[in-house]
């Protein structure tokens, strides 16, 4: 906590999210904070603005990334779902066992990049129970959990709701629901996927809306906490607005930036 002319003590928190394997700049994400938030999504399987990089090209190759982000992209799920298993069975590889290898790899350099204190909760492509094996004394993972800092109340629920992407972290509604009664009234609410907003859920380049919560929207205007901050939608319609009392910041999509966004008090 830095002094004030005052004399008085601020704390200033950074917060993350969309890191999709970006540990250069992780490893710079705190510096000058006393702390650092991340709002999950570590790991990378696809750039979808570069796809020579991630699990998925590693594994099958660019050309093949080329055509399924083609197939994702024009919601053709199903057709892409059977192109992977093809590529799978043409490789002969334990699917399960090859993904949490990779994973495992980019979780080991993510982790040592955290800063001391960093909390963390789950994105949507993470897989949460590697994640104890991962994280040092300094990194308090939090899933529908809350923990004071520097005086403010903060609440997180990490993963994503359902989508025909089938992403690793995704629960049903009524599970992501009791993880926001579980949190409560809060200071900050720290999520990986925004409130059900339209100008919140829609990513402009991808031209689609993402899944929001209702049940967090609907939290926010209940227990009014001064800010609710997230990420998930990579190139969101509007980054901020207030829900209410309540000031609802996308936090960046921390993979393509490298730059945290800062709270102070």
């Amino acid at each position: 906590m830095a002094p004030t002319p005052g004399g008085k003590h601020r704390t200033r928190v950074h917060v993350i999210s969309d890191v999709h394997g970006n540990a250069r700049d992780l490893a710079r994400a705190g510096e000058g904070a006393d702390a650092l938030i991340c709002l999950g999504d570590l790991v990378l399987f696809l750039d979808y603005a570069d796809h020579s990089r991630g699990i998925f090209p590693d594994l099958f190759g660019t050309e093949n990334a080329d055509r399924i982000v083609e197939m994702r992209t024009a919601r053709r799920f199903e057709e892409a779902r059977e192109f992977q298993r093809g590529l799978w069975a043409g490789i002969g590889t334990d699917r399960a066992a090859a993904i949490e290898e990779a994973v495992r790899k980019q979780y080991a350099e993510l982790f040592a990049a955290f800063p001391t204190p960093t909390y963390a909760t789950y994105g949507n492509v993470d897989m949460p129970p590697l994640w104890q094996e991962y994280a040092g004394p300094g990194t308090t993972v939090l899933d529908g959990e809350r923990v004071e800092i520097g005086g403010r109340t903060f609440g997180f629920v990490g993963g994503g709701l359902r989508t025909p992407m089938r992403t690793p972290y995704e629960i049903s509604d009524e599970e992501y629901a009791a993880k926001i009664e579980a949190v409560g009234e809060v200071d900050v609410l720290c999520t990986h996927i925004p409130p059900e907003a339209p100008e919140l859920v829609y990513d402009t380049v991808a031209r689609r809306f993402e899944r929001g919560s209702r049940a967090l929207l609907d939290a926010i205007r209940r227990t009014r906490p001064r800010y609710a901050l997230f990420g998930h939608v990579h190139q969101p319609l509007v980054r901020r607005m207030r829900i209410g009392a309540t000031e609802c910041v996308n936090v960046g999509h921390f993979a393509g930036s490298g730059r945290p966004w800062a709270l102070e008090w």
